[in-house]
């Protein structure tokens, strides 16, 4: 199967689909933010039928819970709806399914790769590595913060996740 990775095409123009799965440890703050904030701009460029996304946790310390009240409320303060999601672990067969897979920092990514068959490490990512005003290579974890957290999560996320959609081929704005 032919890999679809961001750089290799430009999906936007090209008909393509592809899907990308968000994951941070328990999938209720990091991760979910990411998705929603991603998944509105997927739909604001008109590219829902051809991107897909998700989000999951390395761990199972939330499964079936709803993101944190105060990343639902960050992030509702922007016009992202975060509270239809669910809380759920990673599993073998998103290595499959996903086509890229965004770790919100280097443990994450860790896990993953140990987790991910050999074919599929190539689709393992830093969500940071598409930041454009942000320097760092994690995104840090507001769940024992405040909402100062919570917003700086939400910033570094917003940055991410358009240069994400940029490199796909698509022109993102957020409004």
């Amino acid at each position: 199967m032919e890999s679809k990775i961001p750089g290799d095409t430009d999906i936007a123009s090209a008909g393509q689909s592809i899907d990308v799965l968000f994951v941070c440890t328990g999938n209720i703050c990091r991760s979910p933010t990411a998705e929603g904030v991603f998944r509105k701009l997927v739909a604001q460029a008109g590219l829902g039928e051809r991107i897909g996304t998700d989000s999951a946790g390395t761990h199972d310390y939330h499964v079936g819970e709803p993101p944190d009240p105060r990343a639902q409320a960050v992030a509702a303060k922007r016009g992202y709806d975060l509270s239809v999601l669910r809380a759920r672990r990673i599993e073998r067969a998103d290595f499959q399914r996903f086509d890229l897979i965004l770790a919100m920092d280097h443990d994450h990514h860790a896990i993953l790769s140990r987790m991910a068959p050999a074919a599929a490490s190539h689709k393992l990512r830093l969500m940071m590595s598409y930041a454009r005003r942000f320097r760092e290579s994690e995104v840090p974890d507001p769940y024992y913060g405040g909402p100062q957290e919570f917003e700086r999560v939400l910033d570094m996320l917003e940055d991410a996740a358009q240069g994400l959609l940029s490199s796909l081929g698509s022109k993102p704005a957020l409004r």
